[in-house]
């Protein structure tokens, strides 16, 4: 995979609640990810970018909310979520922690 296609699989790390316990407690991370990437490409993007060791990737689809602005009805994008569970001894911190 081309360096290229690897910036455009991996949109951002997606910072939520959620996501701060399963990287404390199951040393995965979440990120959003192009709708059309593979956990293949998923996996090969974090591995070279970040240089950590993938175990798993799981993905998860997405769908964006219906909202409304005064009397028009809009709808957000879909989008895909990554849950990466990174072997033991590797760790990828995105906040920093405050000392």
């Amino acid at each position: 995979m081309n360096q290229e296609r690897m910036y455009q699989v991996l949109r951002g790390p997606h910072i939520s609640e959620k996501s701060t316990v399963i990287a404390d407690e199951a040393n995965q991370v979440a990120f959003k990810v192009a709708r059309n990437a593979t956990k293949r490409e998923i996996k090969a993007a974090v591995e070279t970018l970040f240089e950590v060791e993938v175990r798993d990737v799981r993905v998860a689809n997405v769908n964006g909310k219906r909202k409304n602005f005064g009397r028009i009805q809009g709808r957000r994008p879909d989008w895909k979520k990554a849950y990466v569970a990174l072997e033991q001894g590797h760790e990828l911190d995105f906040i920093g922690g405050v000392e």
